[in-house]
């Protein structure tokens, strides 16, 4: 038998699969690896443990992870997660087949996907939206393919400079192995410039542009011309959104966008030091069959009971590799199902009272921070919802230091040497005060 007896494998199973395949030994499977890369020593792994014990290491490893007051956002964010959500996430009905192929099986599964699909529908305006993608940034890659698409022969995107940076980044990387030509639109006063954008769409072959509803420095971006400007040119916009405040901006069909991308997080799903996420994808109905991963819709079972299935799902996205409309043919589902039941239980008294305590808070710590005389407003004149930049007048690294040892995370410095702050509902005036008393005793 096996040294190991929980491994499957026998010692003989082992002898005739290396025979199989032409060596003599586990080791030679790493002959390609430098030796320098091979790690030679023992492992220093403790005794086997009881149940009690296991627990007992691991909350002792949590315990060494400070618990900070987040008053930080790009991209991530700390709002209040309803008690009721992880309760029905656990639930059996909707932990069906993880592929919902076989749809007698997957009722559960299809029907919370439906409802999500429905609700970020609600929220961006637009006529159809897919199961979910991975994250944002994913989902602004797939917005860049989709817009190529979309728009026949022509193979630049335009994206804004106001996106979150980690956005752009992923944006370039899937353009760069697509062969897709990125150019970047400038910003005026802290916005994007429609101005630029006209520019570069003067310079042809534009298939569609890349802008934030809200941008890096927290500011709501003024949409006004943009769609008309890249329609004219036979282009499409997408717009990249933070759904949680869709409740209160303008949608993305208001500002006639084709395309709405982003990250779900904001809609309750908790930071949990950077994932699970889930992105989400709308589009106008003319542009359905160009929307990656999965659709599900609504039908009638033999017995004329409501059903869900898969609808429009390209097999080709899975099998023609370079030549799919794209290779997201994953989801993440059971994120998607945190983000329905969160807008469920929320609704939309609940999801505009996020945003107005949020606002609330944020805008009382923009004009406290600012009576400390340590920060100057960077964009004095530019509305902001929950989040915003200002330039700190103090060494912000060692400021960072001090605000980390009271218990808090603000202050995080952008490329720009700005700082940036956030206030989402779950940050109090008591909270609020204590961060601006620790600034001002730095």
């Amino acid at each position: 038998m096996s040294t190991f007896p929980y491994f499957p494998h026998t010692e003989e199973d082992i002898r005739q699969m290396l025979e199989r395949i032409g060596v003599s030994s586990m080791e030679d499977l790493y002959a390609d690896v430098p030796a320098d890369f091979i790690f030679k020593g023992g492992y220093d792994l403790p005794d086997s443990k009881s149940e009690q014990e296991v627990r007992d290491l691991f909350e002792a490893l949590a315990a060494k992870n400070p618990k900070l007051k987040v008053f930080v956002g790009q991209g991530s964010y700390d709002h209040y997660t309803p008690a009721i959500v992880p309760n029905l996430l656990s639930r059996s009905e909707f932990l069906t087949a993880y592929t919902p192929y076989q749809c007698e099986i997957s009722q559960g599964t299809l029907r919370y996907i439906f409802e999500y699909q429905s609700m970020i529908c609600n929220l961006t305006g637009l006529d159809v939206s897919n199961a979910s993608m991975y994250d944002g940034p994913t989902a602004a890659a797939e917005a860049m393919r989709m817009a190529v698409a979309c728009a026949k022969k022509k193979n630049t995107v335009l994206v804004s400079k106001g996106l979150l940076p980690n956005v752009i980044e992923v944006i370039k990387t899937y353009a760069k192995y697509y062969g897709t030509v990125i150019e970047e639109i400038d910003l005026d006063g802290g916005r994007t410039s429609l101005d630029s954008l006209k520019a570069l769409i003067a310079k042809g072959d534009v298939a569609g542009a890349i802008v934030p509803s809200i941008n890096r420095y927290g500011i709501i971006e003024d949409l006004t011309g943009f769609a008309d400007a890249l329609h004219e040119a036979g282009a499409v916009l997408a717009e990249y959104c933070d759904p949680s405040a869709l409740a209160a901006l303008k949608t993305p069909a208001e500002w006639g966008a084709d395309i709405a991308v982003g990250d779900g997080q904001s809609l309750g799903i908790p930071m949990s030091f950077g994932g699970p996420s889930v992105g989400f994808m709308a589009c106008l109905k003319d542009y359905m069959r160009k929307l990656p991963g999965r659709i599900v819709g609504q039908t009638a079972d033999a017995s004329g009971k409501r059903a869900f299935v898969l609808t429009l799902q390209a097999r080709e996205q899975h099998i023609r590799r370079e030549k799919a409309t794209s290779n997201i043919c994953s989801n993440e589902s059971l994120m998607a199902l945190f983000v329905t039941i969160y807008l469920s239980v929320m609704g939309p008294k609940g999801m505009c009272e996020v945003n107005e305590k949020s606002t609330a808070g944020a805008h009382y710590l923009f004009n406290e921070l600012l009576k400390t005389g340590k920060f100057e407003p960077v964009f004095p004149d530019k509305p902001f919802l929950k989040e915003f930049v200002l330039r700190p007048l103090v060494d912000l690294k060692a400021l960072n230091a001090k605000l980390t040892a009271a218990g808090f995370f603000a202050a995080l410095p952008t490329e720009e040497g700005y700082a940036s702050f956030c206030v989402t509902e779950k940050r109090s005036k008591e909270e609020i005060d204590a961060l601006v008393a620790t600034i001002k005793e730095a």
